[in-house]
C-alpha cells in the first residue's frame, strides 16, 4: 500500500527550508528500506496576513510504499526526525495517510482546496484527519503546520496541483531535446502544449530556453510547452507556472 506523507512550517528564515527536510525523511525512510519512495510536490497555501509563514507558505508532500503494518514505524520514524531538525520557532505538523483505494478521499480533497483561498483552524484539521484515518501530529510551536500538512496531502491526492520540487533543476539552459530524451527524466511523465494540454509526440524537440519546473497534473508529472514566434516549443518560466491557477488544471 501507499502511504503520503506532509510536512509543513519546519523551518526560519536561517535553516534549511521544509522541501529539504522532506527530501531527508523520503531519504532516511529509503534507507530504513521503504520501497518507491516518489518525488516531492510542493503544494502553495493560502497567504494572508493572518497565516504565519516563513517565505512562501507551502507545504511538502511524497509518497512511499510500505505493508499496512508499517504504519507505526513510518510514524515514529518521521517525527523522531522533525524532532532532530525542525527550527528554533518553526510551526511542524506531520501527516500520514495510509491510503485505501475503496476510500473516498473527497473531503479531505476539498480540505486541501480550501486550504489553497481561505484560513484554516487546528480543530477542522483534526475532524478531517479523524475522517480519514489519517494522522496528524504537532511538533513544536503552535502546531500550526498540522493544518498545512493535510491539505498537502489533500492537494496531492487531487492529482492536479503543486510543483515537483528541484525539477530540472540541473537541466542546462540554451539546450534542446527531444520528448523522448525528457520523458526518460524521472521528473517527466508528460510534455504537453500550454494551449491545448494536448501531448507533443516524442519526435518533437522542446528548446530549455528558461529555468522552469514541472507541476502535478491528472496524476502525472507533465512540463507545459508553449510555441514562440520562431515556431519553437519552449517552456514556462518559474513564475509563469505559479502564476497559472487552479482553473488551468481543472
Amino acid at each position: 500500500m501507499y502511504y503520503y506523507i506532509c510536512i509543513d512550517d519546519t523551518d526560519n528564515l536561517e535553516s534549511i527550508g521544509t522541501g529539504t527536510i522532506a527530501d531527508q525523511i523520503r531519504d532516511m525512510l529509503l534507507d530504513h528500506g521503504f520501497q518507491t519512495p516518489s518525488l516531492v510536490t510542493r503544494h502553495q497555501l493560502f497567504i494572508h496576513p493572518d497565516i504565519p509563514y516563513t517565505s512562501h507558505n507551502n507545504s511538502m508532500c511524497f509518497t512511499i510504499e510500505g505493508l499496512e503494518t508499517d504504519c507505526h514505524e513510518i510514524i515514529a520514524l518521521c517525527s523522531d526526525h522533525l524532532k532532530k531538525t525542525a527550527a528554533d520557532g518553526s510551526d511542524p505538523g506531520l501527516c500520514i495517510l495510509p491510503y485505501y483505494e475503496s476510500q473516498d478521499y473527497s473531503k479531505l480533497i476539498h480540505f486541501g482546496k480550501a486550504a489553497k483561498i481561505s484560513i484554516l483552524n487546528k480543530d477542522a484539521a483534526y475532524l478531517c484527519a479523524k475522517q480519514h484515518q489519517a494522522h496528524l501530529s504537532e511538533h513544536g510551536g503552535t502546531g500550526d503546520g498540522i493544518i498545512g500538512a493535510l491539505a498537502g496531502v489533500g492537494l496531492r491526492l487531487s492529482g492536479s496541483d503543486g510543483e515537483i520540487k528541484a525539477s530540472l533543476k540541473n537541466f542546462p539552459i540554451g539546450n534542446s531535446s527531444t520528448v523522448t530524451a525528457l520523458k526518460k527524466l524521472a521528473e517527466i511523465d508528460l510534455v504537453l502544449d500550454y494551449n491545448s494540454k494536448k501531448p507533443l509526440a516524442d519526435s518533437d524537440t522542446v528548446h530549455i530556453n528558461q529555468r522552469t519546473k514541472t507541476v502535478l497534473y491528472k496524476n502525472s508529472f507533465v512540463l507545459f510547452v508553449q510555441v514562440n514566434d520562431a515556431f519553437e516549443y519552449t517552456v514556462l518560466g518559474k513564475s509563469q507556472i505559479r502564476k497559472l491557477g487552479d482553473s488551468f488544471y481543472e
